[in-house]
This record gives structure tokens, sequence and C-alpha cells, in this order.
């Protein structure tokens, strides 16, 4: 066991605050990681808050993670030390189901294991990556490609991926108009993936506040959802609507935007449950679908994919002890567009 320093919420509402927990003994297949950098994800602040129900505490929360390996166990064969690699939400599965073995972990009948506020199969909970090193089995961790700073590159191990694993899934490339609900840490990677892949994009964001980042990240079009107008003159436009808002929203009004066959995937998820007229998608054989991450081998094509592209996420570097102070800003939408915590002020 090895003791490291960490931010942790020691109750549900309770401010982070600097403690130490025990990370396992590197095992045959283990990758010791030192984290360099964590990203700050919305879901910390739901998961932390208990916004998404009963939760573990103290809770170490992180699963946007970027670091250096500093040990590998004698059975690891993918990693050495001194690789650039990444861990994202979860650090196992069965491996043994259906999905695991299509490389979807991350839909594992039997429930991945999640980076934090989740039990591993050796019946301990997960600590996630607002800490100083992190021991993960290699099978689990990705490599971050040399074209990527880890700064940058951190966020992509959740905000990228979710973006990412929606946006191949339903073909997003040439010929196709897609739209990001919301300009947020999801949205803004939505944007440049989307971008990339050759859509024609169109940003539907609260207000026109953010138009001009909108534009230079990729996208063609950009709409505010709270003029009426927006909905009147985008009616039938879309083939994909990808939404990053985990508020609730008025969801016969969204599928409205959509051609016949277009989907609304969700990738935000509110609170709270949502109603919908049912005929709001039998009028044009439209869907209304949700997606989660991708698994480890998409999550890796998609760090190449930016790579190649030259992309990450939009950052702004915060130390641990703004850590809540941060909080507090992405609940104002106060942050162009993901925190990443600088893990070496832990």
């Amino acid at each position: 066991m090895t003791t490291v320093a960490a931010y942790a919420a020691p109750a549900a509402k309770a401010p982070l605050e600097r403690t130490t927990i025990e990370r396992r003994a590197v095992r045959e297949f283990d990758v010791l990681i030192d984290i360099k950098f964590a990203g700050i994800c919305h879901s910390d602040i739901h998961q932390a808050r208990e916004g998404w129900g009963q939760a573990i505490f103290p809770m170490v929360p992180g699963h946007e993670i970027a670091g250096v390996v500093s040990e590998v166990g004698p059975g690891v064969t993918r990693f050495a030390v001194g690789d650039r690699v990444g861990v994202g939400c979860m650090v196992d599965s069965c491996r043994e189901c259906d999905n695991c073995k299509a490389g979807l972990e991350q839909y594992c009948t039997d429930g991945a294991t999640m980076t934090y506020n989740g039990v591993g199969r050796d019946g301990e909970p997960t600590y996630g990556g607002y800490s100083e090193k992190v021991v993960v089995d290699e099978n689990y961790v990705v490599r971050i490609p040399d074209g990527l700073k880890l700064d940058e590159a951190a966020p992509l191990l959740c905000a990228g991926i979710t973006l990412y694993s929606p946006l191949r899934h339903w073909n997003a490339g040439p010929g196709k108009k897609v739209a990001i609900l919301g300009m947020g840490g999801l949205g803004h990677m939505g944007v440049k993936i989307a971008h990339a892949l050759g859509a024609e994009v169109t940003v539907l964001s609260q207000s026109l506040r953010k138009q001009e980042d909108g534009l230079k990240l990729g996208a063609d079009h950009y709409y505010a959802t709270s003029d009426p107008k927006t909905f009147e003159e985008l009616r039938g436009s879309f083939d994909l609507i990808v939404s990053t808002v985990s508020a609730p929203l008025d969801f016969g009004m969204y599928l409205s935007l959509l051609k016949s066959d277009g989907a609304l995937v969700n990738v935000g998820a509110p609170e709270e449950p949502i109603s919908l007229n049912l005929f709001s998608l039998i009028g044009g054989r439209k869907t209304l679908a949700g997606s989660s991450i991708g698994g480890i081998r998409e999550t890796q094509e998609m760090l190449d994919f930016c790579a190649v592209h030259g992309f990450g996420a939009e950052i702004e570097l915060v130390r641990a002890d703004e850590i809540n102070e941060a909080y507090e800003r992405v609940l104002a939408s106060d942050v162009r567009y993901r925190f990443v915590i600088d893990v070496a002020t832990i």
C-alpha cells in the first residue's frame, strides 16, 4: 500500500479538503501512474453533492486523469515506465459479457467499476484523480499521443470520449447536419470533434454570449435557444442533435428540429426525470437516445484522432486549493471550457 495526498469530499455537499488515501500495491497487471493533471467534470459535482443518488464518502472525485507511468507489474506488456497515459471514467469491468468482449466495457452488463465513487471487484472503494497517484489495471489505461499536451488531454478522458462516441455511432460526417446543444465543457469538445469529422456543425446555446468562441472552434452556425424564432427557423433541420445539457429540457421542442429519422442523443444527465409526448417521436420516426462514454479501444481511437487533428480541450489550469471555487464557477457557467487541476499543487 502507498499513502498519497488527495482532495476529498468528506460528506455529501461538504467542501473538498486535503487528506491522504491508500493506494493498493502494484499487482501483476497493474500500472502505477504519477498523476500530473486531473480535469474537473460536472459529474464530479453531481456525485460529490449526491445529485445522482446515494454516494460513497469520503469521495475523491476525478475521472479525467493524465499522468506518467512510474511503475509496472511483472505481467504488464502495454506500458513502460515513463509512458504518458490517461485514465477515464472506469477502471475495470467483468471482461466476460458480450459488451465487454465487443469493446463496450462502459456498458458492462455486470456493471463497470467506476474510477471513483465505485467499489472494485476486490470490494474496496475507488478513489479518483484529485490525488498524487493512482494504480490501474493496464487494460483500462490509454496512451496519450505525443502530439497532445497532458493538461489539454486530461478532459478528453471524459468530455472528449463522451462526445466522440455518439458522433461516431450516429455517423456524423460529410453531408450530415449536426447540432451540439450546450456550449460548455462537453459541448465545446463536441464542436471540435464534429467539425473535424466533416459535419456541418450548429451550436444551440441559451444565449449568443459564446458565439465567437463557437465559430472559432469549428461551428458553422450559432443560435440562441432563448429566442423562439430559433425553433421556427430550424424546424426539421438536423440529422443529429447531441445534448450536453444537465438540466431538464422541453424535449418536444428539440425533437421538432430533427429531420425524419433524426436522433436526439443525450450525454448530459439531469438529476430530475423528464416527461415526453410520444407524438414528437412518432411524427418523423425520430429517435430519443442516450450515450455514455466509450470503451477503452474507442477512447484510444479518440485520443489518436484529436492528436492527428491537433487539438485538446480548452482549459483553465487551477490549483488544488481552488477546487471548491472552481465547482461554484462550473455551476455558474463561468469557465471556458474545462477546469484542470495541476496535481503538483496537492
